[in-house]
């Protein structure tokens, strides 16, 4: 099969398009594009200069990819937006390109974004993470792989959402929201363990138990987070997940959210 692309479409002949691609109509596709083998744009889509799409991706009607950073520091500097494998964007996603603070704007593999999310300037998204419709978030985001964040969420620019999260639909996160927790509410607060999505990712029962050993010190144990990341370390086994809640919440710098007691 080759690429196939409909006769109302715009392409430009600079673009660089993989095998097997379709093009719907209506879209439009700029000088500076790369569109992996097996990615499917439909109609009135805009893939603007320096957009790099992965392999097997489905752009959805009325996306806008690539477009400048809304910064009033942007230049017409020329920046990227990087998008991996097998990724769905759904109807009117927003993405922008990075500003000379990164140069790119990055999302992995295996994703899915829902209508109307927006993923502004620098941020970075892991690998198989899900954003429902209307999340929208500033400049710097960083969400890492696995974490869904649901509908209607609003972003504080260089927020940090960890791996694995769960964060409810109406949130607004201001704060960094660590890995492997469900939170919600507002203001955002620590709601426990993401448990069911834990066991549907095939964590041990032994990793669970450490995990809620290491959020009870946190969240429960009248220790400060330094103290409570003290304990962690004299206490709990130093495996993958407890080593990276304590980088995560060590390298925080917006502070993480709290609970209600």
């Amino acid at each position: 099969m080759s690429t196939t692309i409909h006769p109302t479409a715009i392409v430009s002949p600079k673009a660089h398009l993989g095998e097997n691609v379709t093009v719907g109509p209506l879209t439009i596709i700029e000088h500076d594009v790369h569109v992996g083998d097996g990615t499917k744009i439909s109609s009135n889509v805009l893939l603007a200069n320096g957009t790099r799409l992965g392999r097997e991706c489905h752009v959805h009607h009325g996306a806008v990819l690539g477009s400048p950073p809304q910064d009033l520091k942007f230049h017409d500097e020329v920046t990227t937006l990087e998008i991996g494998d097998h990724t769905t964007l759904r109807e009117y996603v927003t993405l922008n390109r990075g500003t000379h603070d990164r140069w790119k704007t990055t999302v992995g593999s295996h994703c899915f974004f829902m209508a109307y999310v927006h993923v502004a300037h620098d941020c970075i998204i892991g690998n198989h993470a899900i954003l429902a419709n209307a999340v929208n978030m500033g400049g710097h985001v960083i969400i890492e792989d696995h974490a869904v964040v649901g509908g209607l969420v609003g972003i504080h620019q260089f927020s940090h959402i960890g791996r694995h999260t769960m964060i409810g639909a109406n949130s607004r996160v201001t704060k960094d929201v660590p890995p492997y927790v469900l939170a919600g509410s507002e203001p955002l607060a620590f709601n426990g363990l993401n448990i069911v999505g834990l066991r549907r990712r095939n964590f041990s029962q032994e990793t669970l138990s450490t995990l809620e050993k290491a959020y009870q010190l946190i969240y429960y144990s009248q220790l400060n987070v330094s103290q409570a990341l003290d304990r962690i370390k004299k206490e709990l086994p130093m495996t993958e997940e407890i080593t990276h809640i304590i980088d995560f919440i060590e390298k925080s710098k917006r502070g993480i959210i709290w609970t209600r007691r």
